[in-house]
């Protein structure tokens, strides 16, 4: 099973737009959620540091400037979902990634304070 660290610039990131409003509070994650055609085109567009940014996991021994080191997606590339981070506690709970798990659910508890 891969092992994750927490993503720094991915929790800023995430605070950040919170803060900014730039959240969507009630959505389908499984529906809106980048497809890897939506991820190429982020990538077409931007660097690999701002692919990061939206990934509150990083794989640990995968190169950086791959896919592959990128995990628990908080949004659309655009805003954060509140269904996104739902599904990132939950996956990381459930596979027992505590860090990524703990940081989830502490960026959705500020969500939640944040939309009031």
């Amino acid at each position: 099973m891969a092992t994750y660290s927490v993503n720094p610039a991915a929790i800023e990131h995430a605070r950040t737009l919170i803060e900014g409003r730039q959240y969507v509070l009630d959505s389908d994650w499984g529906e809106v959620q980048p497809d890897a055609e939506a991820q190429n085109a982020y990538l077409e567009r931007h660097s690999w540091e701002d692919y990061a940014a939206w990934h509150l996991g990083l794989t640990e021994g995968a190169n950086d400037e791959t896919k592959a080191r990128h995990a628990f997606v908080f949004g659309d590339f655009r805003r954060v979902h509140r269904t996104a981070l739902i599904a990132c506690v939950y996956r990381a709970s459930e596979w027992r990634h505590k860090d990524v798990e703990l940081a989830a659910h502490d960026l959705l508890q500020l969500l939640d304070r944040t939309s009031g």
